[in-house]
């Protein structure tokens, strides 16, 4: 089975061999992401390094995205809509969540973090949890910060 990256990199020749021009942009976009990552950190492609980098991009994107809505660029935030939902089908669906939230409670409850500064310790028992590949650890933090004194 190939790799996430190697999926990647084959979905580029395709949108090139079908003179999708923005399709080929965004991807190679992405691949030289991934490629800057993984000389920036000196390590192998994986697919660990390339769905933290495609995760990353997609919140960019959708930084951005809120950014020109504000702006009134309508032609920039559909820009950001379709780079989104081309590099959101390489990443795994996220958690459901009542499961997050279960699973953040129960973390809570492991560890024995009894005020947000010990968030750190809820964050990292969370990333070595077997689904923290499913994991926003975005959106983790703002839940982990409502369940804390």
């Amino acid at each position: 089975m190939p790799s996430l990256y190697e999926t990647l990199r084959a979905d580029i020749v395709t949108a090139m061999k079908a003179r999708d021009s923005v399709a080929t942009t965004s991807l190679r976009t992405a691949d030289a992401a991934i490629k800057r990552a993984a000389m920036d950190g000196n390590k192998e492609i994986d697919d660990a390094l390339t769905l933290a980098t495609l995760r990353k991009a997609v919140k960019n994107l959708t930084d951005a995205k809120a950014e020109f809505a504000k702006g009134g660029r309508a032609d920039l935030v559909a820009a950001n809509e379709t780079e989104i939902a081309l590099l959101s089908k390489y990443l795994p669906a996220s958690l459901d969540p009542v499961r997050l939230e279960a699973l953040v409670l129960e973390t809570i409850k492991t560890t024995g973090a009894q005020s947000k500064k010990e968030m750190g310790k809820v964050i990292g028992a969370l990333k070595q949890h077997p689904d923290a590949g499913l994991i926003d650890f975005g959106a983790v933090s703002k839940l982990i910060q409502t369940k804390l004194p």
